[in-house]
C-alpha cells in the first residue's frame, strides 16, 4: 500500500496511490494526475515507499520520475524487497535527484507491516483473534455447539477484518464444533483463503470448509496421505506436515510458499496458545463480551503491549502488539 503526493511551490498538484497488485503504482497515478506536466521539473514528489527500480508487473517508477525530471524525492521508508532495497534510491541519486529518506518512517512501515514481515521474515503477518468472557473463558467446558460470547456488531467487525487479510486458520476441534464458513458474508470484500488443521482428517467431507466456494488448504499428518488421494481440486489443497514437531513453523513455511502475506489465527485455545508459546505472532485482537461462564476453557495467555481499546456497545476490542517480532 503506497501513496504519493507531488508538490510545486507549496501547492499539491498531483496525488496517487496503488490500487492493487498489477496495476499502476502510486508514483504513476500521481504523475498522471498532474494537469500541467511542465511544473514537474520544479516539483517535489513525496512517496511512502521507495520507488521500484526493476521491471515486475509494471515498469520501474524510478525511471518515470527521472524521465519527468522531478528534482526532489522524499521517501518514507526503504523497500526491503530484494529486487528494490535501495536500488531505486541509488538510481534516482545517480540521475541527479535530491533524495531524502526516512520521513515518517515508522508510520510508513506500519502501513506495510504485512509486506515487510512477509519479505523479511519469510512468513505471513500473524494476527491472533479470539473472543472471551468477562471472567476469562473462551468457551464452555464441554462445547458441542456454537456459543456466542460477543454481540452482533463485534461479529460483523470480525467479517470486515477477515476481508482485510489473505488467510484465516482454525484447528480441528473448532472446525468440527462450529462447522464454520470462515468467510466475510456480512461485509463486502474478498473472502480469505481458509486454512484448517486436521491431523487425522476427522472433519466430515460435507462441512462448509470443503464446499469448494473458497480456496482451502488442509494441513494433515504425513502418514495419512492415502486418505487424501483424489480429493485435491483447484480450490481444495492438502499439505502434509509433521504434527509432532514445530507445527507453527511448518505452517508458516507452507503459507509463505503459497504467497500468503497475512493470516488470522481463529482457532481454539490450544491452537492460539501454540502460536503464542512459539512466539509466532505479530498482533492479537481480543474481543471481550459482556457475559460470564464461571467455568469453561480458559482464554489464551499472552504477554503483549495493548495499543488500542475500542468499545463495541457492551463489548471491548483490545489490540495487542508483539514487540519482540519487529517487521523490519
Amino acid at each position: 500500500m503506497v501513496g504519493a503526493v507531488i508538490v510545486h511551490n507549496e501547492i499539491i498538484i498531483g496525488e496517487g496511490w496503488h490500487y492493487q497488485a498489477g496495476e499502476p503504482h502510486a508514483e504513476v497515478n500521481a504523475i498522471n494526475s498532474v494537469k500541467d506536466k511542465s511544473l514537474l521539473i520544479e516539483a517535489t514528489i513525496y512517496v511512502s515507499l521507495e520507488p521500484c527500480s526493476h521491471f515486475g508487473k509494471t515498469p520501474p517508477c524510478a525511471n518515470l520520475i527521472i524521465e519527468h525530471h522531478i528534482p526532489n524525492v522524499v521517501i518514507g521508508c526503504v523497500d526491503s524487497f530484494s529486487e528494490v532495497s535501495g536500488k531505486g534510491i541509488q538510481k534516482l541519486k545517480n540521475n541527479g535527484c535530491t533524495v531524502t529518506v526516512g520521513v515518517l518512517e515508522n508510520e510508513c512501515i506500519e502501513v506495510n507491516k504485512r509486506f515487510f514481515t512477509f519479505h523479511n521474515k519469510k512468513r505471513p503477518y500473524i494476527i491472533l483473534k479470539w473472543g472471551e468472557t468477562n471472567d476469562g473463558f473462551i468457551s464452555p467446558e464441554n462445547n458441542i455447539e456454537i456459543t456466542w460470547i460477543t454481540n452482533t456488531y463485534s461479529r460483523q467487525l470480525v467479517h470486515k477484518l477477515r476481508a482485510e487479510e489473505h488467510a484465516i486458520l482454525v484447528g480441528t476441534n473448532t472446525a468440527i464444533t462450529d462447522n464454520p464458513k470462515l468467510d466475510c458474508r456480512t461485509w463486502k470484500g474478498n473472502n480469505p483463503v481458509r486454512i484448517v488443521l486436521d491431523r487425522t482428517l476427522r472433519i466430515p467431507n460435507d462441512y462448509y470448509l470443503f464446499d469448494g466456494n473458497i480456496k482451502t488448504i488442509v494441513f494433515f499428518q504425513e502418514d495419512q496421505k492415502e486418505k487424501v488421494e483424489n480429493r485435491a481440486t483447484t480450490t481444495l489443497l492438502f499439505e502434509a506436515i509433521d504434527f509432532s514437531n514445530n507445527v507453527a513453523t511448518q505452517i508458516c513455511d507452507v503459507l509463505y510458499k503459497h504467497q500468503l502475506q497475512s493470516v488470522i489465527i481463529e482457532g481454539g485455545s490450544k491452537t492460539l496458545q501454540h502460536f503464542i508459546d512459539t512466539n509466532l505472532w505479530d498482533e492479537a485482537r481480543v474481543f471481550k463480551g459482556d457475559i460470564t461462564f464461571s467455568e469453561g476453557i480458559n482464554a489464551p495467555k499472552l504477554k503483549g503491549i495493548a495499543v488500542d481499546f475500542t468499545p463495541i456497545k457492551e463489548d471491548i476490542l483490545t489490540i495487542y502488539n508483539n514487540k519482540s517480532t519487529p517487521s523490519m
